[in-house]
């Protein structure tokens, strides 16, 4: 292990969502891969032996991640807790199991950074999209308070399939966005699937992503709720309408969004806003931080989700095609990347971004 890194475990290591964990912590500058979990079905064998067959990321699995024993996320769950300094979730499972065992990693004062849906309504379980509620961060001292920790935490993602428009509202909040209609168009990784696993997919769409609509409606009021005496208020507005729709494309999520303002911007003045939105955790120098959060398409086809969906590390949010809607004010569409900012990469810098302001570490 280096020294100079902070040792991290992946709960649920082998799953698609693990195997992206690692694939991204691989080089990573500030953490290194020391521990991973799973089901009983893969405890006690190498995590090479565990993943024979499934490695579904593009490179090499990595040797000396190859070689660490896989441990029983429940059962070794102490000896876990003494080897890293925090964890990963990435667990598939109950979605009642995944808070417990969240929670007794945290009892145990391990700061969990999740991946997955279970703590995302929790009251005082801040769910962070860095670049627009980094100051959610005083969550956490809440919940330690609340829940006696001194070193353990709990921080959430949000959905995948709200990364692609909630920056760009965010960018027009000026404007006062407050009606939204949104309609995503899913990849099949967002499910866990390849062509391969997922024949039903290919020249078929699937106007059905079960609890997706709910999520894509209410979390981004959570994600611009207020602290207000010790807790999280969500925010009222936008009112978000949504349609979520699956799609043959292997990875990115694009969207079409519908917005009326309480104040109605002209195009120069949104191209502007999102051109110049200042990311508020720039000067940190996080190492997945991107460049640029968000990135106007001057192109009337673009963004398009092959071509675009991994620009800087598929940690951009790409946005364009800005016309007047007949019926609200301004249509646009946006594209994300699911499984790196949607979904690990989001979780990885979260975890920088706590690390980086003592919380971690």
């Amino acid at each position: 292990m280096n020294k100079n890194k902070l040792s991290v475990g992946i709960l649920g290591a082998t799953g698609t969502v693990g195997q992206k964990f690692i694939h991204l912590l691989a080089d990573h500058p500030w953490f290194e891969v020391s521990c991973v979990a799973a089901s009983i079905r893969s405890a006690n064998k190498s995590y090479r032996e565990a993943v024979a067959g499934r490695w579904s990321q593009e490179t090499e699995l990595n040797d000396a991640v190859g070689r660490l024993n896989v441990y029983e996320v429940e059962k070794d769950m102490d000896v876990i807790a003494g080897q890293v300094d925090f964890v990963f979730s990435a667990l598939s499972m109950d979605k009642a199991k995944i808070r417990d065992l969240e929670n007794r990693y945290a009892d145990r004062d391990i700061p969990v950074v999740s991946n997955n849906s279970a703590h995302r309504w929790t009251e005082d379980v801040p769910m962070f999209m860095p670049e627009i509620n980094h100051q959610h961060m005083a969550l956490i001292d809440i919940q330690r308070k609340n829940r006696g920790w001194k070193k353990g935490l709990i921080a959430v993602k949000p959905n995948c399939s709200i990364q692609s428009y909630v920056p760009v509202l965010e960018a027009l909040k000026l404007f006062g966005p407050e009606k939204v209609i949104v309609s995503t168009y899913q990849a099949i990784s967002g499910a866990g699937k390849t062509f391969d696993t997922a024949p039903e997919i290919i020249d078929n769409v699937i106007p059905f992503i079960a609890g997706e609509e709910k999520k894509s409606e209410e979390e981004p009021l959570k994600i611009w709720g207020t602290i207000r005496n010790n807790k999280l208020v969500l925010a009222e507005k936008p009112v978000i309408s949504a349609n979520c729709v699956r799609v043959p494309v292997s990875d990115g999520h694009l969207v079409a969004v519908n917005v009326a303002f309480r104040t109605k911007p002209a195009l120069d003045q949104i191209i502007s806003a999102i051109q110049c939105y200042q990311n508020p955790i720039a000067d940190l120098n996080l190492p997945s931080s991107p460049d640029k959060f968000l990135v106007y398409c001057q192109e009337e086809d673009r963004p398009q989700t092959k071509p675009d969906r991994d620009l800087e590390r598929g940690m951009t949010i790409t946005v364009g095609r800005f016309r007047e809607d007949q019926v609200l004010d301004w249509k646009f569409i946006a594209l994300s990347h699911n499984t790196l900012r949607g979904a690990a990469g989001g979780s990885v810098l979260t975890a920088e971004l706590l690390t980086s302001q003592g919380y971690i570490g």
